[in-house]
């Protein structure tokens, strides 16, 4: 192994350690335990006490409790003792209000706007999906999957209408222009339609043909790949092995964007992170 390549991997290696810890956050993804769209007159719901429901022609959220039901704000950790409400942009969330264990805090009740509709998910940090997470399986580091390509900005960024992990809920991609590049065992260009994130870096997510591809232990529907900003020249690294899942690849509670149209690559991606739940 030469230098380069071993200094390469020792990054990579990093980045995975890094990429674990992250995920392995007390609320993070893979606490989550339910998804529940809220209505419009005060209800039950599973796994959380309160009664729950949206006002103000839906643009409020409230949640009713009383102090036997453990419920306490998130913020400030003052109890819930009556009626509260919140307001929420299209796609914001908030962690809102927690309860359970000697501490009070081992589910917290995220609410979230998703498609206009004002709905919770519990994040419990006793699911097994978190506690009995060690990493995420991965393809071993191939240099090969890193290439060099180029970034052909769109005049004006363009919407385009896509799916989510979660049938009920559209999305929105905001396409800034097309990644072009080439990979190995493949003789032909590919272009990926890309959204522009912070301090210029780019994201691309992409079908391949790994996709849920049996033997086990393949890779989850889709994927996604953080792209450094473009070079003034215009090119960019794309290093597919770090490829990431979306958080719907570890739980069916997320909402996560699927990949506009044509942003499917004719070939065997074997690089980046497998499906963590082989079947």
């Amino acid at each position: 192994m030469s230098t380069t390549t071993a200094a390469k991997v020792e990054r990579w290696q990093r980045f995975r350690t890094n990429r674990n810890k992250a995920l392995a956050t007390p609320h993070g993804w893979l606490t989550l335990t339910s998804f529940q769209w809220l209505e419009d007159s005060p209800a039950a719901v599973e796994l959380a006490p309160g009664l729950w429901s949206t006002a103000a022609a839906g643009t409020t959220a409230v949640l009713t409790a009383v102090p036997a039901d453990g419920l306490t704000l998130v913020e400030t950790g003052e109890t819930v003792d009556g009626t509260i409400s919140a307001a929420l942009a299209d796609e914001e969330s908030l962690m809102w209000v927690q309860f359970g264990a000697p501490d009070g805090d081992q589910v917290v009740v995220e609410l979230a706007m998703r498609g206009g509709r004002y709905a919770i998910r519990t994040r419990d940090s006793a699911s097994p999906v978190f506690t009995e997470f060690d990493a995420v399986p991965t393809y071993p580091y191939n240099p090969e999957w890193e290439v060099t390509g180029r970034f052909v900005p769109y005049p004006e960024p363009v919407d385009v209408p896509i799916g989510t992990a979660n049938p009920l809920v559209d999305g929105v991609h905001r396409s800034v222009g097309e990644v072009v590049f080439g990979l190995p065992g493949s003789s032909h260009e590919f272009r990926l339609q890309a959204e522009e994130e912070k301090l210029g870096a780019l994201t691309v997510t992409f079908h391949d043909e790994t996709n849920g591809a049996a033997p086990p232990g393949q890779t989850a529907d889709w994927r996604k790949l953080s792209v450094p900003r473009p070079r003034p020249d215009g090119s960019v690294v794309l290093d597919f092995n770090r490829a990431i899942n979306y958080p719907s690849a570890f739980t069916p509670y997320g909402t996560c964007p699927t990949p506009v149209k044509n942003n499917s690559l004719d070939i065997r991606v074997e690089a980046g992170e497998k499906q963590p739940y082989p079947a």
